[in-house]
C-alpha cells in the first residue's frame, strides 16, 4: 500500500496538477487525478511521471441517488471515462453508500442500489477497473431517518457481491471505528476485497455512538482510532492500494496547500507499517 493524495479530501485549494510537486515533497507516493470524458490518459501519465508519482484512484462519477435522467447520463459518461482511466493506469473507483433512507426500506434500497451499481461495475470491469463501496458507520448519521441501511463491513460485502465480481470495499478508518469493527474483521478479508482506503482519526473525549460525521481529526493526531492495528491488518492481508487522508478539517481550505500537504504527509509517521 502507498500514501496517496486526493486534494478534495484535504480541502486543498489547488488543482490536482498543482498539487503534484507539493505531494512529492510531503512524502506522498501517489495522487488521484481528476477524470472526465475529455481527459487525456497520456497527459495524466506524463504529469505524474514528471514528479515520480503513481496514480491513485477516482470517485465514481455516477448519480446513484439521482433521478433516472441524471443516472442514465452519468452512466453514459462513465462509458467514456473508464477506458481513459484504464489507459492512464487508474484502475480503482470508489463511492459511498448512505446508511439511511427516508423513502426506501432496507430491502428496497438494496435492490435499487444493486440495479444501479451493477451496470456501473460492468462498465468498469470491461476496462479492467474495480469499484470500492464505503459503508458509513456512525449511529448519529442514521438517527432521525425512516429506515436504516448498510452501516457495517459485513452488510456492505453483501452489496458488493450483488453488484459484481469487481466490487469491494472502500475501507475508511473512521467509519471502521464508528461501526465498532475490529482488527480481526480486517484480517478476515481477502486483499481483493479492499479497493481503496481512507485514513483519519476521531476526536478525543467523544463516545463512539456520539461521533458525528465530518467531525474528525488528522490521522494519528488523537490516537483514538487504533491505526497501527488497522494498518497492520491491511498489511497482513496484502492490500497494495492507495491510502488517502480524509480528516474533513475545514480550516485546511484557508491554509497554504503546501503546508496542508506537509502536515498530512508527516502525520503518517506515527503508525505507518
Amino acid at each position: 500500500m502507498y500514501k496517496s493524495l486526493n486534494r478534495g479530501a484535504l480541502h486543498v485549494q489547488a488543482t490536482w496538477e498543482e498539487c503534484l510537486p507539493m505531494a512529492k515533497a510531503a512524502g506522498f507516493d501517489g495522487v488521484d487525478p481528476e477524470l472526465s470524458p475529455d481527459s487525456s490518459a497520456a497527459q495524466i501519465q506524463d504529469a505524474l511521471a514528471q514528479h515520480g508519482l503513481r496514480i491513485g484512484g477516482s470517485g465514481l462519477p455516477v448519480a446513484l441517488y439521482g433521478n433516472d435522467t441524471d443516472y442514465n447520463a452519468s452512466i453514459t459518461a462513465l462509458e467514456s471515462i473508464a477506458p481513459i482511466a484504464a489507459e492512464a493506469g487508474c484502475l480503482r473507483f470508489c463511492t459511498y453508500i448512505l446508511s439511511f433512507s427516508d423513502e426506501l426500506s432496507w430491502s428496497d434500497n438494496f435492490d435499487m442500489l444493486t440495479a444501479r451499481l451493477a451496470p456501473a461495475a460492468k462498465i468498469l470491469e470491461s476496462s479492467g477497473c474495480r469499484l470500492g463501496l464505503e459503508f458509513l458507520g456512525p449511529k448519529t448519521l442514521r438517527g432521525g431517518h425512516a429506515y436504516e441501511f448498510i452501516h457495517t463491513m459485513e452488510a456492505m460485502l453483501e452489496l458488493c457481491s450483488a453488484a459484481g465480481p469487481n466490487v469491494g470495499l472502500l475501507l475508511d478508518s473512521w467509519h471502521w471505528y464508528t461501526a465498532r469493527e475490529t482488527v480481526d474483521s480486517v484480517k478476515a478479508l481477502r486483499a481483493e476485497q479492499v479497493v481503496y482506503v481512507h485514513v483519519n482519526d476521531a476526536p478525543a473525549g467523544v463516545a463512539i455512538d456520539e461521533q458525528i460525521d465530518n467531525e474528525r481529526a488528522l490521522h494519528g493526531e488523537t490516537g483514538v482510532i487504533d491505526l497501527p492495528g488497522f494498518f497492520s491488518a491491511l498489511q497482513s492481508i496484502g492490500y497494495d492500494g492507495p491510502v488517502v487522508p480524509e480528516p474533513f478539517i475545514n480550516e485546511f481550505a484557508d491554509q497554504p496547500p503546501g503546508e496542508v500537504l506537509a502536515r498530512a504527509g508527516a502525520a503518517f509517521d506515527s503508525f505507518w507499517p
